[in-house]
């Protein structure tokens, strides 16, 4: 039996998670470090960290973990179905079906590898310049664009949520790693720019590669394909291709669904707007949608409860996944597992420390998956480590977004992974065997980055 035929279901694997959790919580002691707030954000104090009374969490307690966790989640559950009732609407008009299939007729079946490769790019561009959970509803498009190209649900994967997972994750301008890292270090915002653009171009570009090595693959053997079987209706191209062109209501629905997302754009990067104001946005834009489409009040009913049944599932292991964070908060554990990595890193060299520091955040990603909460709880603590063993600031961050951001592609607990792969219909299990491999060829090479880093003293 191959490893990735032993991998259980996604909601077994959490379960699991939570149940390795709950006993944690008798097993570690119960610690705290003291906060302070600043800018509006809860910050750890260095050197602060305490013993406190246990906490240890009962059967009762875990249970009740669940109901908390998706009530911590609701926002990103609600994005998730707020994004696809605006995409239901979308396919519904066939405004992407048609302009995918237009796109397609015009640059020719032939350059299908390079749409690919640009495609990636595009959604990489994505998660470098606008964030993470404001692309969920941007995913199905890829899924449409990839079964044109006669790809499968696992390729729409890898071009959209790994491009946008890896472009976020490895960002230099991601401003919820290194901004706060930044802040938190007392540096330039965003300075050593010019590495990170290195790294996160070197890391686009190597999943362009496996993208289009995949595809190939699958071409070859569709039967044998990890996408075989995945449920794609309502998603394929139901014409041929020389038959596709844009009506004036598609460019019309084209337009309201563009300027639906520029308008989120601007309230994002001028009024702060985040998964509310994104939802609300998304409903708006399905709303005109449905009207512009003309579409009646039953047919853009039954659309939206076709769309919420089909994302469901997704929105279900958002709040699942939160489980896990609660039992650890509840536990007051978290703090522990941060305090006692620090102690270890002190011991080792610079070369190791800095290793092993980008794999404390490693593990620390599956207890935190938000990149902001794991900057303001963990690089307090790693920055003075960083300091004490040699390391430059820079580096100590560098190290960090390399564990945090390469780890996110393969995190069962990051919300927003599980709401994009459920956008793409595509289960946690098969895109962990499509992705693992990549995961690790792009942690060596983000490594080799870290360890020039420290060799030249990056400042």
């Amino acid at each position: 039996m191959k490893w990735y035929e032993k991998i259980p279901h996604p909601v077994a694997m959490l379960f699991g998670i939570i149940i390795l959790a709950t006993l944690m919580s008798y097993l570690l002691p119960a610690g705290l470090y003291e906060r302070e707030l600043i800018d509006g954000r809860q910050r750890v104090i260095p050197n602060s960290y305490k013993l406190i009374e246990a906490t240890p969490i009962g059967i009762m307690a875990m249970f009740n973990s669940l109901s908390k966790g998706f009530k911590l989640a609701s926002d990103i559950i609600f994005v998730v179905f707020a994004g696809g009732i605006m995409f239901g609407m979308l396919e519904k008009s066939k405004m992407i079906e048609n302009t995918v299939g237009s796109i397609i007729k015009n640059m020719g079946l032939e350059r299908k590898y390079l749409i690919v490769a640009v495609m990636t790019f595009v959604f990489g561009a994505l998660g470098v310049f606008v964030g993470y959970e404001n692309n969920i509803a941007l995913v199905p498009i890829a899924a449409v664009l990839s079964l044109a190209l006669g790809g499968d649900l696992i390729l729409a994967a890898g071009i959209s949520v790994g491009g946008i997972t890896v472009g976020f994750g490895l960002s230099p301008f991601n401003p919820y790693t290194v901004g706060i890292g930044h802040q938190i270090a007392e540096m330039p915002i965003f300075s050593g720019a010019t590495l990170r653009s290195i790294l996160c171009l070197m890391g686009l570009s190597m999943l362009a590669f496996y993208n289009i090595r995949y595809f190939k693959k699958s071409l070859k053997n569709p039967g044998l394909s990890l996408g075989h079987g995945l449920d794609s209706s309502g998603l394929g191209l139901t014409k041929d291709i020389q038959a596709y062109s844009m009506t004036t209501n598609n460019w019309l629905v084209l337009a309201i669904f563009l300027g639906g997302l520029s308008l989120m754009l601007f309230g994002i990067f001028n009024y702060h707007w985040y998964l509310i104001e994104i939802s609300s946005i998304f409903i708006m834009i399905a709303i005109v949608v449905g009207i512009a489409s003309r579409m009646s009040s039953r047919e853009m009913s039954e659309t939206t409860l076709k769309s919420i049944a089909i994302v469901a599932p997704g929105a279900f292991m958002v709040g699942y996944a939160t489980t896990i964070r609660v039992i650890l908060e509840s536990g007051n554990i978290s703090d522990t597992i941060a305090f006692e990595l620090s102690n270890i890193l002190v011991e080792l060299p610079i070369y190791a420390s800095a290793f092993l520091m980008s794999i404390a955040q490693s593990i620390m990603n599956l207890f935190i998956p938000s990149g902001s909460g794991q900057a303001l709880a963990t690089l307090p603590i790693m920055i003075p480590v960083g300091d004490l063993v040699g390391l430059t600031r820079q580096t100590t961050i560098l190290a960090f977004q390399i564990g945090d951001g390469v780890t996110n592609i393969v995190n069962p607990t990051l919300g927003g992974l599980i709401a994009m792969l459920s956008m793409c219909r595509v289960p946690f299990d098969r895109w962990l065997r499509f992705i693992f491999p990549l995961c690790g060829w792009i942690l060596i090479i983000a490594w080799g980055f870290l360890m020039f880093a420290v060799a030249i003293g990056w400042q």
